[in-house]
């Protein structure tokens, strides 16, 4: 078949790849998702308990909004924050059950390789005009797909980083990396218990201060955190003035906590190696301002340190990233955190994530790599601008249509700060 006719293939379930179903669907042009978890949004069910801090007028793609109204659903308040798990129920459920997008969903479907069919990476010999061949994994079995595009969606949160600085995995110690839910199901896991988080983000917060709350009815429950930087103003977000006021609620709450002592901070650490003690509790081995450590024992550690994208199924395209931030190369610096660490980035389209390979994009928080500021607005409005492409409408691509609420606070560098702006027309922040 003619590569023009086949559909575009979407890896990845999530409300970035709903999107990219449902404006392909408005655009008439044939599509194919696949999800390798049982249910779309598969990853938000991890974390189903954790309330967002970006209302649901950030977390709803145009075009998904259209389709939905045009089958009488009814829309979430656009001014409320929904749990993770109302992401699945509320919204990606009933989008992925409209008839415009229901038969082309394939569940439990995981992509495990795609090249252009009959060549490797290394052929050149008519390679734009050959169509990509996708095998999928579902229960065991493998199935060949040809799509015309590709659209890989399928982001970082299956894919911690280590606990270990460094990157090195140490997996015959198991320890948390995921959002437990500390108040609820796994409550009895951690009352009572000396406890260590790792990480500095939104996630470590939202995990501490879930547990100050289990130390009031557990006094016992011990907490240390552990920051690889320093622990100053900047690490909290811009408070009173960050323009999603519950992050910026969940920063002020935090620096609260850590000014008044509730918990023991360890920063500038440095995770070396992990082992287990006599009564099978961790023992964390640390450099500390070059100095070694050894903290704990810790009867349980969380890792909120992070994700980073799987690139392992790309081996047979050509795709670049960025050597530092596994980014699209073109993102790194507008959200490098060595350069700034604020949410509010340029936006940008399908020029800024072209590949090698042509008609293959990585969009979504996949396209930030191991970037930690990435907003689904921003992954909708590179869906938008990705679909407007690859259907033709060149102008439509080239058109800006977000606008992203401010951290109030970024830690850009003067020099940095400059060029972004000389390139972009505006500054970050």
């Amino acid at each position: 078949m003619k590569k023009d006719l086949l559909p575009i293939a979407i890896i990845g379930g999530g409300p970035v790849g709903l999107a990219a179903a449902a404006q392909l669907s408005l655009k008439r042009r044939p599509f194919i998702l696949f999800e390798a978890g049982p249910t779309l949004g598969t990853s938000f069910l991890d974390y189903e308990h954790v309330r967002l801090f970006s209302t649901w007028r950030y977390n709803m793609d145009s075009a998904a909004k259209k389709l939905l109204k045009m089958h009488g659903k009814k829309l979430p308040d656009e001014e409320l924050l929904p749990l993770a798990a109302e992401i699945v129920t509320d919204y990606l459920k009933p989008l992925g059950e409209l008839p415009e997008i229901a038969p082309y969903v394939h569940l439990n479907s995981k992509v495990i390789h795609i090249s252009r069919s009959g060549l490797d990476k290394m052929k050149d010999h008519n390679r734009e005009n050959k169509p990509f061949l996708l095998i999928v994994e579902n229960d065991g079995l493998y199935k060949e797909y040809e799509a015309g595009a590709v659209i890989d969606a399928t982001g970082t949160w299956q894919n911690p980083n280590p606990l270990v600085s460094g990157g090195m995995q140490q997996k015959e110690y198991t320890f948390h990396s995921r959002l437990p839910d500390i108040l609820n199901k796994d409550c009895a896991t951690f009352s009572g218990k000396n406890i260590a988080v790792a990480g500095s983000g939104h996630s470590a917060f939202n995990t501490i201060l879930d547990l100050l709350e289990l130390q009031k009815s557990s006094p016992e429950t011990e907490i240390t955190w552990l920051v690889r930087g320093k622990v100053q103003q900047s690490l909290f977000g811009g408070g009173d003035t960050d323009q999603l006021a519950a992050r910026g609620e969940l920063g002020n709450r935090m620096k609260e906590s850590v000014d008044a002592g509730l918990l023991r901070v360890e920063e500038e650490c440095f995770i070396r190696q992990i082992e287990r003690d006599e009564n099978n509790r961790m023992l964390l081995t640390t450099s500390q301002k070059d100095k070694s450590k050894i903290l704990g024992p810790y009867d349980e550690v969380i890792a909120n340190t992070g994700s980073r994208p799987d690139f392992s199924f790309l081996r047979e395209i050509r795709y670049q990233s960025d050597p530092s931030l596994e980014s699209v190369p073109a993102l790194a610096p507008l959200i490098d955190p060595n350069v700034h660490s604020c949410g509010t980035v340029r936006p940008h389209g399908e020029e800024e994530l072209r590949q090698p390979e042509k008609d293959f994009y990585i969009v979504g928080a996949k396209s930030y790599g191991r970037a930690p500021t990435f907003l689904l607005a921003t992954g909708y409005e590179q869906i938008r601008s990705v679909v407007a492409y690859l259907t033709g409408d060149l102008e439509a691509s080239k058109r800006v249509e977000l606008s992203l609420p401010e951290t109030g606070v970024c830690s850009s560098r003067p020099v940095k700060l400059q060029q972004l702006a000389a390139n972009s027309g505006k500054a970050c922040c």
